[in-house]
Order: C-alpha cells, then sequence, then structure tokens
C-alpha cells in the first residue's frame, strides 16, 4: 500500500496531547475465541483507521449490518476527521476501547482500511479486551489491529470484509458459518467469468512454490502493514505458524524491500508454511530489468524450504475470504487449499 505521502503525519497534533499509553502485555496468551454471533446481536461500527468523508459511506454499512440480521451501533467518532484519519488517535483508540467494554456488543465492523489503525495499537485496553472476546473482522490496514489484538490478548480476529465491501452472496455465506455456525471451512479459488466455461484455469492460478502440506495458526494480513509493525509487540511470534500475505499497488522492488525486511527480522525463520495470496496492481511496469513477483517469491520462500505457494484467492479482491487469524489451519501448497481445523467459535 503506498503511504509515502501519510507517513510525514505520523507526529501527534500538538505537543499538548496527553494520551495515556497502555501497558504491554507479554505475547505468548492462550489461544481466546470469541463467541458465535447470533441474529440480532449488536455490532458495533467503528473507524480505527481512515476518515470516512461522505455520510452515505457510513449509511451503506448501516445498511449491510442490518441486511445480515444485526443490529448496528456506530461509534461516537466513525465519522470524525483529523487529517487523513478518523479523528485523532485518543478518539479512535477510544471507540474501540468502549465498544469492548460494552457487554451488549458483540463484534466490530471496521467502516474502512486507509491507514492508521497501527497508530492506536499502544492505547488499547487490553485487559478489558481479553476479559471481554468479541468478533472482530477487516482487512488491508485493518490487518495492524487484528494482528496486535491476537498478539496482545490470544483473541482470535478475522480477516475479512470490512463495511464497505461489496457483501455479495458467495462472501456473506461463508462469513455467516464461520461467525454464526462454527463451522470449519475449505477455501479455495473460485472460478471466476469465461473460466466457468474453459477447459484450463485462466484467473486465480496457484503457483506452487514448494510443494507439500503444513498445519498451524493462520498469521498474516497486508505486507505493508505487516513490514510497518514487525518488531513490535503488536506483531505475534510466527514459528511453527502459516503466514500469508497480500498487497495492493506496489511495485516488485517494494515487495522485495518488504520481504526482505521480515527476513531480516527473523519472522521468516521457524514457519510452517507459506501462502502469498493476490498482489493486485503490483505489475514491474516498464522499466527495464525488474525483477517478477514470482522471481521474489523464489528468492525470499523457497529457500526455506516449507510448503509454500502464490496466487491464492486473499487480498483486494472478491469473494474475500473470512479467515481466523490466529486459528489452526491446513495448507496444501499445490492445490493452493486452506483447510480450517477447528471452529474458530464458541
Amino acid at each position: 500500500m503506498r503511504r509515502r505521502q501519510l507517513l510525514g503525519g505520523l507526529g501527534m497534533a500538538s505537543a499538548g496531547m496527553a494520551l495515556r499509553q497502555r501497558s504491554v502485555q507479554a505475547q505468548g496468551q492462550a489461544t481466546l475465541l470469541p463467541p458465535r454471533l447470533r441474529e440480532g446481536d449488536v455490532v458495533g461500527i467503528v473507524s480505527p483507521a481512515g476518515a470516512t468523508f461522505e455520510r452515505d459511506r457510513l449509511d451503506l454499512v448501516i445498511d449491510a449490518v442490518k441486511a445480515l440480521g444485526f443490529v448496528p451501533r456506530v461509534a461516537p467518532h466513525a465519522l470524525a476527521r483529523y487529517g487523513y484519519l478518523a479523528g485523532t488517535d485518543a478518539e479512535r483508540a477510544a471507540d474501540v476501547n468502549a465498544m469492548f467494554a460494552d457487554p451488549a456488543i458483540k463484534a466490530l465492523l471496521p467502516v474502512r482500511g486507509d491507514w492508521g489503525s497501527a497508530r492506536i495499537l499502544p492505547y488499547l485496553d487490553y485487559a478489558t479486551i481479553r476479559a471481554n472476546p468479541k468478533v472482530v473482522i477487516g482487512f488491508s490496514d485493518i490487518s495492524a489491529l487484528l494482528l496486535g489484538l491476537y498478539a496482545q490478548t490470544g483473541l482470535v480476529t478475522f480477516h475479512g470484509p470490512h463495511g464497505l465491501t461489496a457483501w455479495r452472496a458467495d462472501q456473506v455465506e461463508p462469513l455467516r458459518q464461520i461467525l454464526m455456525e462454527g463451522a470449519t471451512l475449505t477455501y479455495s479459488n473460485p472460478l471466476l467469468g469465461a473460466d466457468q466455461d474453459r477447459l484450463m484455469r485462466d484467473q486465480g492460478r496457484i503457483q506452487t512454490i514448494t510443494a507439500g502440506r503444513a498445519t498451524g495458526p493462520l498469521i498474516g494480513g497486508n505486507l505493508s502493514v505487516i513490514s510497518g509493525i514487525v518488531g513490535s509487540p503488536y506483531f505475534p511470534d510466527t514459528t511453527g505458524a502459516i503466514l500469508f500475505l497480500e498487497d495492493v499497488g506496489e511495485p516488485p522492488y517494494r515487495i522485495d524491500r518488504m520481504l526482505t525486511q521480515l527476513k531480516l527480522a527473523g519472522v521468516l525463520d521457524g514457519l510452517a508454511g507459506f501462502v502469498f495470496g493476490q498482489c493486485t496492481a503490483c505489475g514491474p511496469g516498464s522499466g527495464y530489468g525488474s525483477l517478477t513477483l514470482e522471481d521474489i517469491l523464489r528468492d525470499h520462500i523457497q529457500p526455506l524450504g516449507v510448503p509454500a505457494c502464490a496466487g491464492a484467492w486473499i487480498g483486494h479482491v472478491e469473494p474475500l475470504w473470512t479467515l481466523p487469524l490466529g486459528g489452526p489451519v491446513t495448507m496444501d501448497a499445490t492445490t493452493g487449499t486452506l483447510q480450517m481445523q477447528t471452529p474458530a467459535v464458541v
């Protein structure tokens, strides 16, 4: 994700802003499953990252929550503005903390991603969150929130739709099965468009980097976001994990740079398996001599010697899979499938 213009604005709005940083808890928490959702449950609509500039965008999210059979509860700062952020760090963190503290709220659904989730991680009340586990779902920049919650509390979160995704049937039904029925699904790339009438698949092809099957907790998200929180207390230990990554709008040299960062930080050491999803609009362009994404993945991932593949239907694509971040899955690097091993809700 392109954030070069955004990174210059990460400072506080003024020296007088007093944000109380929550104490950082050690990692190694026991896995914590949220209660399953039921029709009529209250879903909190929050904006932990980028600002929503038009009221009708929020209305769309409210309509989606109602159509799913839930009751929407909009956070006080959902439409707040602090530049490109949905309010100050204090306001955005306060909304998340309040949603977890309210026993009536059963799930948190972010309006959108963009940028900003990582900024609120030091100010979340992890003791309250641990005592009140709830469904949290989203993708892209929301990866930082999902990973931070899992690292600090052991809460299984969900890499899946946020409020402004399309909510078509092929996205909604798996989400219902996982979050409401406790189903254990197997995900494989969908047949899209003309591929449904072809003898061979053109879109969504799986590239096997290293053949094999592996089982472990599923950890991952947006590569740009992850590269920004690696080395902090808000990124979980990946030893024995299935790591998945995706991105959008990044040329190959940036993917190379970010994977190098993960390698140097030890994130790739001790993985059980690796899945690269979709990198939307990540082509080499017209410049001479660019490595391809395939080259870069081969250079960084093949030497690991673990089952690994690329091309899984994870990322800024539709339908969005709902994946249990922290839940055990089995991957097959030849077929590109991910199979949940246990329910992700109780």
